[in-house]
């Protein structure tokens, strides 16, 4: 999996996770459950993942979608 974005915002990552669910690329945020632990103070932040195979594609979905500076830097 490759990560994509790092955030505590849940709108952003709402939005992105919907770009990319439309474009059919499978996705997955992980550490929603321990950020929910945390009582939401903001400490924990969530992962947006996608399929190694899927990660130039979406990256170009988000960046045309302006998420461009959300994004983490490709490895």
């Amino acid at each position: 999996m490759h990560e994509l974005i790092r955030a505590n915002d849940p709108v952003l990552l709402s939005y992105a996770e919907s770009l990319l669910k439309d474009a059919g690329i499978h996705c997955f945020i992980a550490d929603q459950a321990m950020s929910i632990l945390e009582g939401s103070l903001g400490m924990l932040q969530r992962r947006l993942l996608v399929d190694d195979e899927e990660a130039d594609r979406a990256r170009r979905i988000l960046v045309d979608a302006g998420l461009g500076d959300e994004l983490r830097a490709p490895k």
